[in-house]
């Protein structure tokens, strides 16, 4: 089974899926997209990409569409299925199982493209690239998608009790060393909920991705940061999140997956640094983030942050390697 396949058969898995469903900013903010902009979506062809479970399409059935076509490559769809057909709305909504860029729509063109297609740090494992596919293949002149704009957010945090318990472990483990495991679990972002108290510095938004006009090639990036520190304190790791708005809509709706937002099962995603920094407020940390799908495994990512820091108190100047696997 290749890396892609495991992928796929993994969303097979019905915990998945009512991880998701139960992810209420995730799934109330969709349905309030589409079920609150019926206008938009009357008479409409709607082609939802991952639709999984299928309740993107019926949200959209219900919300007006002439005709829903919902497309995933995962075996979940077999349940989509009979769950469309159980809440009656199989003449109005069509699902394909295949890859997006194979599969034969019973429609030459779609007005809307809807898609739940994120992942942690937004590109991790995510659909994107399908989602692309899917508009410039299928999408009318004039057409929307659903969201349409996604932001990239990096700030700092101090997390030295958590740090000592996830890295410094490795230092004597029942009196052994086990720093090579220390080594690489140093670059391996962690994915957790941070608590808000914890941030000590301002937010910056390094990355916008507008969906109607984004290139696949624009997913890998070199972008500069920087942020202020708002607290004496220390810095243990960086912190990254998204934020998602569905702008097309008559009234825009947005969510984001920050720590001073509801809790979603994306978290948020923590880089830990080196150096412990010692920081006063109004310290500045400047750096470029980077990020490329992993050459081996394109659903990985090859993310550096590169920073400098001339403090009050502390100075730094690091660059940071991680892969998220």
């Amino acid at each position: 089974m290749t890396s892609k396949d495991y992928y796929f058969d993994s969303y097979a898995h019905f915990g998945i899926h009512e991880e998701m469903l139960k992810d209420e900013v995730r799934t109330t903010s969709y349905r309030d997209a589409i079920i609150k902009n019926k206008a938009i979506f009357k008479d409409k062809v709607v082609l939802d990409v991952g639709c999984g479970t299928g309740i993107l399409s019926m949200f959209a059935a219900m919300a007006g569409a002439k005709h829903v076509i919902g497309v995933d490559m995962s075996n979940i769809i077999d349940k989509a299925k009979l769950i469309v057909e159980e809440n009656g709305l199989s003449d109005r909504v069509t699902l394909l199982k295949g890859k997006m860029e194979e599969v034969e729509l019973p429609f030459d063109k779609v007005d809307i493209i809807i898609s739940e297609w994120m992942g942690y740090f937004l590109l991790y494992e995510s659909m994107l690239d399908t989602v692309l596919v899917a508009r410039d293949k299928y999408l009318n002149p004039g057409g929307m998608i659903f969201p349409d704009t996604a932001t990239m957010v990096i700030s700092t945090i101090e997390d030295g009790e958590y740090k000592e318990e996830k890295l410094n472990f490795w230092d004597d483990v029942y009196g052994f060393k086990m720093t090579c495991i220390k080594d690489a679990a140093m670059h391996e972002p962690l994915v957790d909920t941070v608590e808000p108290r914890f941030v000590n510095a301002s937010h910056c938004v390094f990355n916008t991705i507008d969906i109607m006009t984004v290139k696949k090639e624009d997913l890998t990036f070199d972008l500069p940061f920087e942020i202020a520190i708002n607290r004496d304190d220390y810095v243990h790791a960086f912190i990254a999140w998204f934020d998602i708005e569905f702008r097309a809509c008559h009234k825009p709706i947005h969510f984001s997956t920050g720590p001073f937002a509801k809790y979603t099962h994306w978290k948020q995603t923590v880089f830990y640094t080196k150096d412990t920094l010692t920081v006063c407020k109004g310290d500045a940390i400047k750096g470029n983030i980077v990020c490329a799908p992993n050459a081996d495994n394109p659903r990985d990512l090859d993310i550096s942050i590169k920073y400098v820091m001339n403090g009050k108190m502390d100075s730094s100047e690091e660059n940071l390697q991680y892969r998220m696997c």
